[in-house]
């Protein structure tokens, strides 16, 4: 059986419900080929049934929740069903499982979450803010995975006095600080008035990459490794 999802949490553990004693079960929140004979269940969220499913991982493993929301946020194709392979074992197991990594699942599943806390590193590097007219700050994005919303807490604390909006382009959806509050909202598509000062801002970026840079000795694969190519388009530094 084919149990689909919207892909949130609520969802996810309402169906994890359904599809527990269920031995072939398969979860997703994406597309999914149907087997010659297969079935396919639509479960949508039930929030009574999610909250008590909570609380018993929760009593389980008080980490359990953190994982899951990292999980979820994969941008891997498998990750559904690695997510809830990993859960499975926790509620089988009845204690922690993430130091089991001999485990298939659990490996599959650390190795998820791992990426996903990589990508949040590497955009406190490479997110590029542009300020807007208004003097809001705007930074496109394009990440592999769901994070535009785990990156506010850094910036926020760096840039406590300004209103600050990253938008996740590839997923049409924002993080916003308002200058007091966070949220985050859909949004497909921005068009952002520039400050008389950013293109200046800009070309200081591309000074600067100039000014390090040693055609001599450049390194491109190094540098490729480093800084993925998928990330230059909204870096002015590397932008013509």
């Amino acid at each position: 059986m084919i149990y689909f999802y919207d892909g949130s949490k609520e969802a996810f553990l309402t169906a994890f419900l359904i599809a527990f004693s269920d031995d072939d079960a398969v979860l997703t929140s994406g597309n999914k080929q149907i087997g010659l004979g297969q079935q396919t269940v639509f479960v949508r969220a039930d929030k009574a049934r999610a909250r008590r499913a909570e609380e018993r991982f929760l009593q389980l493993d008080k980490k359990s929740m953190h994982d899951l929301d990292t999980l979820l946020r994969s941008g891997a194709e498998n990750k559904d069903t690695v997510a809830y392979q990993y859960m499975k074992m926790i509620a089988a197991r009845g204690m922690p499982v993430r130091e089991m990594l001999a485990e298939d699942a659990i490996c599959a599943a650390a190795e998820c979450m791992r990426r996903v806390g990589f990508e949040v590193h590497r955009m406190l590097g490479f997110l590029r803010f542009i300020e807007s007219a208004s003097g809001a700050l705007y930074a496109p994005v394009s990440p592999d995975n769901d994070i535009c919303d785990l990156l506010v807490p850094h910036f926020r604390a760096r840039l406590p006095e300004y209103p600050f909006l990253i938008h996740d382009v590839k997923r049409k959806k924002a993080a916003v600080y308002d200058g007091k509050n966070t949220f985050t909202a859909p949004l497909a598509s921005a068009e952002v008035v520039l400050s008389a000062d950013e293109a200046a801002w800009q070309n200081l970026w591309k000074q600067y990459y100039r000014s390090v840079n040693i055609p001599s000795r450049e390194r491109l694969r190094q540098m490729r490794g480093y800084m993925p190519v998928r990330y230059w388009k909204f870096m002015p530094e590397k932008s013509p």
